[in-house]
């Protein structure tokens, strides 16, 4: 598969964007453990046009990365422009537009998914801002705005008519939120219609490698993005990968692995965002590497309590020695409820 000119290989693994999820250090956790793609949180084109900090440290990316998209997202055609312009200058590999958010506070002003309720705009916006940048512009969404308007068959086309380079497909509407189980049958639609000739890149309750298969077999799309089963869970990509070239179930990390894992999580988010903001934008990732250890709860308090580095890697220390022996085979971390 390819994007623009970017060899992504045989049946590449996107990590989504999710809001305070897919920081720099958890991109990096991913990235080694063989996601394909991975891309930044969703960023505001209103934030960035405003020099809102918080919108502007999201631009930053690192070589390793590589290949990394940027996304962002707004309602506003002129101020969407812009954005993807300081998105291009940031040099990712890919921009990305985020046509599927389903959250209230950004698809009711009509960003996000509530885009797909204005169709021409959609288009138009998509239109003006692969013509405004250099790096590939690709979208995510949704099949529809609800049940009665699953769209994306037209959608697909005509984003596609406006020069995207690829397409992803979550396989809910946004009234479904993340109710119900992804529908990928209308995304295996758009990927065989003889008229798509973009990679399609299919989205939606991937939580192992044999799902991954049956999506691959099954619709036959050219990547698969994995969202909201990574959270607590960033080795997802080596089990994926595994079973597509095996058949085979690896087991889960043991309780010495996650321990591993989290510390070198934690030291990549002090190494990027300092002692301060690094122990508090881990603390949604540190617990749920541990997710089904028994009597666990007031490690887990010291864990998403304490500003003292040392004592956060004393009390994984603590971990390992205490729950060492622990069989952690059958856990697999509870999904997120947001992201897209």
């Amino acid at each position: 598969m390819k994007i623009a000119d970017i060899e992504l290989g045989d049946k590449p693994l996107f990590l989504a964007p999710m809001e305070d999820v897919t920081d720099p250090s958890f991109r990096y956790m991913c990235k080694k453990f063989g996601a394909d793609v991975v891309y930044t949180e969703f960023i505001s084109s209103d934030g960035l046009i405003r020099d809102a900090a918080k919108s502007l440290k999201k631009l930053q990316i690192d070589e390793a990365e590589r290949p990394v998209g940027i996304q962002i997202y707004g309602h506003i055609l002129e101020s969407m422009v812009e954005a993807a312009k300081m998105a291009d200058a940031a040099n990712p590999d890919i921009i990305d537009i985020n046509f599927g958010c389903p959250v209230k506070k950004i698809a009711g002003r009509g960003a996000g998914s509530g885009m797909m309720k204005d169709v021409p705009l959609m288009v138009e916006m998509t239109r003006q801002i692969v013509q405004a940048v250099k790096k590939p512009v690709t979208v995510k969404t949704r099949l529809g705005w609800d049940d009665d308007n699953k769209n994306i068959e037209e959608i697909a086309l005509r984003l596609q008519d406006v020069g995207i380079a690829a397409l992803t497909i979550h396989g809910r509407t946004r009234a479904q939120m993340y109710r119900g189980e992804a529908d990928w049958t209308l995304i295996g639609k758009v990927k065989n219609n003889p008229l798509i000739h973009i990679p399609i890149i299919g989205n939606g309750d991937v939580d192992s490698g044999a799902k991954a298969k049956e999506m691959f077999d099954n619709y036959g799309v050219d990547g698969i993005m994995i969202g909201r089963a990574t959270y607590g869970r960033p080795w997802i990509f080596r089990e994926v990968k595994h079973y597509l070239a095996t058949d085979e179930t690896l087991p889960q990390p043991s309780v010495l692995e996650r321990v591993a894992i989290a510390k070198e999580h934690l030291k990549k988010s002090l190494e990027i965002k300092g002692d301060y903001v690094g122990i508090l934008e881990m603390r949604r990732h540190l617990t749920n590497y541990f997710k089904g250890l028994p009597d666990f709860k007031p490690t887990r308090m010291k864990l998403v309590t304490s500003l003292d580095i040392d004592e956060l890697f004393s009390t994984l220390d603590y971990v390992a020695e205490t729950w060492g022996d622990f069989d952690l085979s059958g856990a697999v971390p509870a999904p997120l409820s947001h992201g897209i």
